[in-house]
């Protein structure tokens, strides 16, 4: 269904949208400023509040954007990774630090990369959207305050191509004007505007090395700031986040530099320098994009219940949970956490033959075994194993491995779902832990570590049912040293079954 500016759009034109939003244009009202008057309508915004980089750590200040008006009244558009997080919005108008405004998100898309704001006062210059189409050559001007100055600039270029798509490291937008107007850094949210001051787009992206230049396109704008204008995220949990890859360029997930107050995924319990690394069991950031992320939101909904898993450097711990559903819960550990690189990249997805029990396991441990397994008393059992030497791993205390069983008829609890596997362990030398609780923001049950099995190896067994309770779990691991007591803390992370 068309939203509502869409229709607006349809009807009357883009350059009607300010119609809707305030009635700025009925008779004797304001007028959009020209060509001369872009500085006058071209903010500059610098958020402040919590914010983790990768690189640097934590710090309060995210650095300074650019945005625009599109209403008398004070109504601006920027990037949604110039403010979202922002525990206050400074800002100056057409340069003048002498004047500091204030101003409130109203609405956000860390896909779409677009954020409204609010500007406090009235009777602002502002910019119209250009009313005829956007070709290939038209001549365009990118305005802006780049790289933090509050010097205002604006360089010269033309469309190199009207329309192409827009997957980035912190968006995954459909419609993309690709042009040679430069951008800096500072520049994100400025506006990209015709000969005559009209908008044309939203700049959000560029690079001197590689000379290219993107602005998000005004249709796509168009099809989406009504909603912003109203206070509605649109494609959003609420995060600013961005692709995390490691030196070789392997995409780890969606690193999250700042939270929105009161989102969904505040809600939920993530952090600013979180790392989310599977939603609805879709690794995301796989090819360095927010694309992976953003195809699930399409897909199912930003207000749908969503399965997300997570990574928290600050606690060197994993999280599972529901975004609009179960917070995050800390999945149980059973190494210290320096054997291995949690978040090196090097694991691989597994599955059974129906594809409906996976988990992470090394991508050493390249022999797995999907097939069904039928109990002594009649149950069949969905299950996968993984291991360097399956051989080794199912006959002997030789080698690492792990395998989860999954079954909706079993109807076992978790004691008598753990039993099955735990039988006989004290004559092969195995010394229990404690049975103890588990819940991994998935699954609720009881598991338990033993030591010293056939002389020197640790084994782990977990006996859950999912919190919905539609299916019956157990879960088996083995390890010979350090890097797989951290291997099976990734097979704990992230088992899990789709039925």
């Amino acid at each position: 269904m068309p939203t509502k500016t869409t229709a607006i759009a349809a009807a009357v034109g883009a350059s009607a949208l300010a119609v809707g939003l305030s009635g700025c244009f009925a008779a004797g009202g304001p007028a959009p400023v020209g060509f001369d008057g872009v500085q006058s309508a071209t903010i500059q915004l610098e958020a402040v509040g919590t914010f983790v980089s990768p690189e640097e750590g934590g710090y309060e200040a995210a650095g300074r954007g650019s945005g625009f008006l599109i209403t008398p009244d004070g109504l601006a558009v920027t990037n949604n990774h110039v403010v979202t997080g922002a525990g206050t919005l400074k800002v100056w108008r057409g340069g003048d630090t002498t004047n500091e405004l204030s101003a409130k998100v109203l609405g956000s898309s860390e896909c779409l990369d677009l954020a409204v704001v609010q500007l406090e006062g009235s009777g602002y210059p502002f910019l119209d959207w250009r009313k005829g189409d956007i070709e290939t050559a038209l001549d365009v001007y990118a305005a802006g305050f780049p790289l933090g100055d509050p010097t205002f600039t604006e360089t010269k270029g033309i469309v190199s191509k009207a329309q192409t798509g827009g997957e980035t490291p912190w968006a995954s937008i459909d419609g993309v004007i690709e042009h040679d107007a430069r951008i800096r850094g500072g520049n994100s949210g400025g506006p990209l505007v015709d000969s005559e001051g009209a908008l044309v787009g939203v700049n959000y992206a560029g690079n001197d090395a590689l000379d290219y230049n993107y602005a998000i396109h005004r249709d796509a704008v168009l099809e989406v700031i009504g909603d912003l204008v109203d206070g509605e995220d649109v494609l959003s949990l609420g995060i600013n986040g961005e692709a995390l890859v490691d030196e070789e360029g392997t995409g780890l997930g969606i690193w999250v530099n700042s939270v929105k107050s009161g989102s969904v995924a505040d809600e939920a319990g993530v952090e600013p320098g979180d790392l989310l690394t599977s939603m609805e069991g879709v690794s995301l950031g796989t090819d360095g994009t927010m694309k992976d992320y953003c195809d699930v939101l399409r897909t199912h909904g930003q207000d749908a219940t969503l399965s997300v898993e997570l990574y928290r450097p600050a606690e060197d711990a994993y999280y599972r949970g529901q975004f609009s559903g179960e917070p995050l819960t800390a999945a149980p550990v059973i190494s210290s956490g320096s054997a291995a690189d949690p978040a090196s990249g090097d694991y691989v997805t597994v599955s059974d033959d129906s594809g409906a029990v996976t988990f992470e396991a090394p991508t050493s441990w390249t022999q797995v075994d999907g097939a069904a397994v039928t109990d002594a008393n009649g149950t069949v059992w969905e299950s996968v194993s993984a291991s360097p030497d399956l051989a080794g791993y199912q006959g002997s205390w030789a080698s690492p491995g792990a395998t989860v069983y999954a079954s909706q008829t079993a109807g076992l609890t978790p004691d008598a779902a753990a039993d099955l596997l735990t039988a006989g362990l004290a004559e092969q030398g195995c010394v229990s832990n404690g049975r103890e609780p588990f819940d991994d923001g998935f699954h609720t049950g009881v598991w338990e570590i033993f030591t010293g099995c056939g002389g020197s190896a640790t084994y782990v067994v977990v006996g859950a049912n999912d919190y919905e309770g539609t299916y019956t779990t157990v879960v088996a691991g083995q390890a010979i040293g350090d890097a797989d007591l951290a291997a099976l803390d990734q097979v704990l992370a992230t088992f899990y079954a789709s039925y």
